[in-house]
């Protein structure tokens, strides 16, 4: 599978946010400002590496053969993403979850693929899906569950302006969508997490 990676000249950013702050009048001179080309364009970049990152490259070396074939969890990997939608951020927990057919993962490996996909213009929906798959493509198990819970900016700060509303997203593979007690399981494990 191909990963799209948008080109970046390094000098271009900066002046196209220097256009925006001027589009939307603001005087780009001015002591407050005239940095902030800069920094938003690094902010930007560092928001949007993922990208640049594989979850197999990311794993890398650290799967290792043991015989454990129940279930691993890593909760609460909290996350912070730019919604492709508006550019506004939202963020929240990831819950991931894997059935282990031989091989397991370095447990810090989880949290730097939710980086990984978090770390691009996204939707929550897709991100949930992207996590998921792309474990069960690298660790090849006999299932995976994603759950993610998120608050979205685009909500809150404009739009309807729900406050404190929460999104949440599922994403189940193998056993975990196959078998009922499976999936009852993980969620079980999760629920103190989930806001009634």
């Amino acid at each position: 599978m191909s990963i799209y990676r948008p080109q970046f000249h390094p000098d271009q950013l900066p002046a196209v946010v220097s256009r925006l702050l001027e589009e939307l009048g603001e005087d780009t001179a001015r002591e407050g400002l005239v940095d902030t080309p800069r920094r938003v364009a690094e902010s930007l970049r560092f928001l949007t590496e993922g990208y640049e990152l594989d979850p197999a490259e990311i794993v890398g070396d650290a799967l290792f053969h043991e015989q454990y074939d129940d279930m691993v969890l890593v909760k609460d990997v909290n996350f912070f993403s730019l919604c492709e939608h508006h550019l506004l951020p939202f963020f929240g927990r990831a819950h991931v979850a894997y059935l282990p057919r031989g091989k397991v993962v370095g447990l810090s490996k989880v949290p730097r693929i939710v980086d990984a996909y978090a770390h691009r213009l996204q939707l929550q929906e897709r991100m949930t899906r992207e996590i998921a798959e792309g474990l069960q493509r690298v660790l090849e198990p006999d299932g995976v569950a994603v759950v993610v819970e998120a608050r979205h900016l685009c909500m809150e700060m404009r739009g309807v302006e729900k406050q404190g509303s929460e999104t949440v997203t599922s994403c189940m593979l193998g056993t975990f969508r196959d078998d009922q007690r499976t999936r009852s399981e993980f969620l079980e494990l999760i629920r103190p997490n989930l806001r009634p």
